[in-house]
Order: structure tokens, then C-alpha cells, then sequence
């Protein structure tokens, strides 16, 4: 990382879907010392730039629904940003799936804004066909499909807290291949091969937190073995990643049900990395939907 990478001032564009969580995600900038500014028509970011840059990172909300909107001018406002001295430029994508979207208007009664009378779901496939380049282009695309208001301000929180950003912050998940692919990762690894200690009644309610699942789990050779290489591969790596100018790398760790492999290999390549200095986050998404699940039960 060059010496006018790490000095340069953050600003971030943040947008996503009706629902999705941009203005919490907003309030959790502003509360991290961003001057932010909600709804920033885009005219307005030309106007921005020419006056004397902010001595702390900046924050704006893109909302789809300013007359001014469009995917062609956020990408040239991110080009304008990206020509100004010591700003560093970012995007920060929200996103969600349909049916989560939907049912957080049901539970609202609002009216989405791209909707035709009460079609809610087609104003929101809609929206989200009209993001999909920005989605696609995102620096930072944190899912809220499950997460709840404290879960987003610490994913928020994770990437954006002030500090060293020349450091590189990785992020470690486990999850289910049968609830699908998490959306925002960059590498997925496949835990299916290795010994199940789901087929052990003593285990099955355990999770790969527990210290007698993995231990059974590296009963299976080939545990081990898997361990060590991903372990040279991302030390190895991560290096390089640093060095091109990459501030996050996400990691998920796959396997049947979520509980178990998965899990232990998240937590024990996690520790391995932090050992190593680097900054480490890590999040078991179906271990939390259960906790969600069992709390409203």
C-alpha cells in the first residue's frame, strides 16, 4: 500500500434496495465520525468535490429514488472522487433478497417507492434489476437478508471503524450449502469431505465450537492436511492482496448443515489468522439464525 493510499480520506457511496438498510447503515457512519449526509442528490457532488476536502471521512446516501438518479452518473461521481487528491473512493452496496424485502414493507405498510399501486414485489424486482450494476460493482456488499439492526451496525462497524487502512480486514463465515452460497464472499471452500460428526448422536447438537467436534472432525486425516494447505495458500496470499490496494477479503467456509465442519474449520483458520497479525472478523450464519430462532421460540 503506497504512503497516498493509506493517508487518503474515505469517502463512501451508499445505496442499496428500499428496505435493505441504508439509512441505519448511514446512522452507524455518522456515529463512526463520518460526516454524513443522507438522500445527496448526485448534482450535487460536483459542487462537493470543489470546496476544501473534510478532515474526516465522508459518507453519502445515494437513494434510488432521487429524480437525479442513475447508475451512469453514481460511476462518473465515483470517477470525479477518484481524480481528487488524497479521497479515496468506495461503494458500499446493501443489499437483500425479494422475499425479506417483501415482507419488511408487509410489516411496515409502506409504500414502495417504485411500485404501482400495491405491487410491492414488482417495484422491488424492479429496483433491484435497476441496481445490479452498482451491485455488481460494490466495494463493500454486506447482506441484510438476515441480519438484524445490532448484526448490521457491527458488519458496519467492521469495515468502516476508523484506523490503519492499510491494513487488509478479512472477514471468515461459515454456512449451509443447503440455505445456498452466501452472496458477498470472495473465496468459498467446501467442507463436505471431511469426516460428519453429525452421524454421531453424542455430537449432533454440539457445533464446531466444541472442542470434542473438532477434535473428532481431525480424526479424518485429511482434516488436517486441508487445515495446513489453506492455511499456506491464505498467509500466503493475503500478502499480495494488501499489496494491491484490496482493504477486504471475505472468506466462507461450506458445508451440510452449517454446524459443524464448517464451523470448526472457520474458527481454526480465523485464529490461525489472527495469530499471524492479521484483522480477523468472523460470523456462523446458520449458528446465528439459530439463536435467532430458538430467542423467538
Amino acid at each position: 500500500m503506497t504512503d497516498t493510499m493509506s493517508a487518503a480520506r474515505r469517502l463512501v457511496l451508499v445505496t442499496g434496495p428500499s428496505g435493505a438498510g441504508r439509512s441505519s447503515a448511514i446512522r452507524v457512519l455518522e456515529d463512526l465520525g463520518y460526516e454524513a449526509i443522507d438522500n445527496m442528490p448526485l448534482r450535487l457532488i460536483r459542487a462537493l468535490l470543489d470546496n476544501p476536502i473534510p478532515d474526516k471521512p465522508v459518507a453519502l446516501g445515494i437513494d434510488p429514488r432521487n429524480r437525479d438518479f442513475s447508475v451512469t452518473a453514481i460511476m462518473d461521481a465515483l470517477g470525479q472522487i477518484a481524480a481528487v487528491p488524497n479521497l479515496m473512493p468506495e461503494l458500499l452496496y446493501l443489499d437483500c433478497s425479494t422475499d425479506v424485502l417483501l415482507n419488511r414493507f408487509s410489516e411496515t405498510r409502506r409504500r414502495h417507492p417504485l411500485a404501482e399501486a400495491d405491487r410491492v414485489e414488482a417495484g422491488i424486482q424492479r429496483e433491484l434489476e435497476l441496481l445490479a450494476p452498482l451491485r455488481a460493482r460494490a466495494d463493500v456488499l454486506i447482506d441484510t437478508s438476515q441480519l438484524n439492526v445490532h448484526q448490521l451496525r457491527a458488519e458496519v462497524e467492521h469495515w468502516y471503524s476508523p484506523g490503519d487502512h492499510s491494513q487488509l480486514a478479512v472477514s471468515i463465515q461459515s454456512f449451509s450449502y443447503k440455505r445456498g452460497l452466501p452472496r458477498s464472499v470472495d473465496m468459498v471452500f467446501d467442507c463436505r469431505f471431511l469426516k460428519n460428526p453429525f452421524w454421531e448422536p453424542g455430537l449432533r447438537a454440539s457445533t464446531g465450537q466444541d472442542v470434542a467436534v473438532r477434535d473428532y472432525i481431525w480424526t479424518d486425516p485429511r482434516a488436517a492436511a486441508f487445515e495446513q494447505k489453506l492455511r499456506d495458500m491464505l498467509l500466503w496470499q493475503l500478502p499480495a492482496y494488501l499489496d494491491e490496494g484490496k482493504s477486504h477479503l471475505s472468506v466462507a467456509f461450506g458445508c451440510t448443515g452449517g454446524q459443524h465442519r464448517s464451523v470448526a474449520m472457520a474458527e481454526t483458520l480465523a485464529a490461525t489468522l489472527a495469530e499471524a497479525g492479521w484483522q480477523v472478523s468472523i460470523r456462523h450464519r446458520e449458528l446465528d439464525r439459530r439463536k435467532r430462532e430458538e430467542a423467538s421460540a
